[in-house]
């Protein structure tokens, strides 16, 4: 048996070594002079990646950290947390994909389905501390709206959330830690189902076809097998209060570290009379 805070503290200080190692990868010198602002901030952010089959819940866990760490609170520009989706990235289709879509018979779980090119531009900018603009996908018509972003202004944490967000090494290496959200696939098909017909107006066949035809098949040769990368795997999602509490303790130490504030991490301390495990 292995003393649990231990074991996230061994794992906690590797990966905020790797971080520290690189922030030298986003030295940029300008002609002139440099003035540090919320347009562009010196300070490489600590890149987390949350990735996790269909409805796992990854969008839920990151809406749950930023809520538990005040940053709903907060305008745009002063979040000090910010949090992005795989989904805002996919490709704009064709018409015979377009056709493909609306019978659903095209695969939006394929690597394929993503723009990864202008992902990865975007993270660039935000990980050299520069604002960006992320687009805005509409499920319904399976398309970016048209002249409508989302501006990410410069942060000290970055949640990225998507199924593949492990899936290219080059991706993937840009993260500082990885989570894999552990959902059973039951669960995973119900919420998929009330998901898609509520919210993004599928009907109940529709739905069942695409997850037994496209989606489960994806999910297993393209999702799950990156589950691997993962530092921390949190099962359950977010109805595991105490992974997310650990997690939200970990991501407030690095904003006061990155704030230049003496922090007091939950995983620097050794907790008296207690008998936890892993089992």
């Amino acid at each position: 048996m292995v003393p649990v805070l231990p074991k996230f503290q061994q794992l906690f200080s590797k990966v905020q070594l790797n971080h520290k190692i690189s922030r030298l990868d986003c030295i940029t010198s300008r002609i002139g002079y440099f003035q540090v602002t919320r347009q562009m901030s010196s300070k490489k952010p600590f890149m987390i990646g949350v990735a996790g089959g269909t409805a796992s819940g990854k969008s839920t866990v990151c809406e749950k950290l930023m809520e538990k760490l005040g940053q709903n609170k907060m305008n745009n520009v002063e979040k000090q947390v910010v949090h992005l989706a795989q989904d805002s990235f996919y490709k704009e289709l064709n018409e015979q994909e377009i056709s493909k879509a609306n019978k659903g018979m095209f695969n939006f779980d394929h690597p394929n389905a993503f723009d990864d090119e202008l992902m990865e531009s975007c993270l660039k900018d935000i990980m050299c501390g520069r604002q960006t603009k992320i687009p805005v996908y509409d499920f319904k018509t399976n398309s970016r709206i048209p002249g409508q972003f989302t501006t990410i202004y410069p942060s000290d944490v970055v949640l990225v959330e998507g199924i593949l967000v492990f899936y290219y090494a080059k991706m993937r290496n840009k993260f500082d830690l990885k989570l894999f959200i552990d959902t059973d696939a039951d669960t995973r098909l119900a919420r998929r189902v009330l998901r898609d017909i509520e919210e993004r107006g599928r009907d109940l066949e529709h739905v069942l076809h695409q997850y037994t035809t496209l989606v489960k098949p994806a999910f297993e040769e393209f999702c799950l097998p990156t589950k691997k990368y993962a530092d921390v795997i949190v099962p359950r999602g977010a109805e595991n209060v105490v992974a997310i509490d650990l997690i939200k303790q970990h991501i407030q130490d690095i904003i006061w570290r990155s704030n230049g504030q003496k922090a007091d991490s939950p995983f620097a301390r050794s907790r008296s009379n207690s008998d936890s495990t892993i089992r």
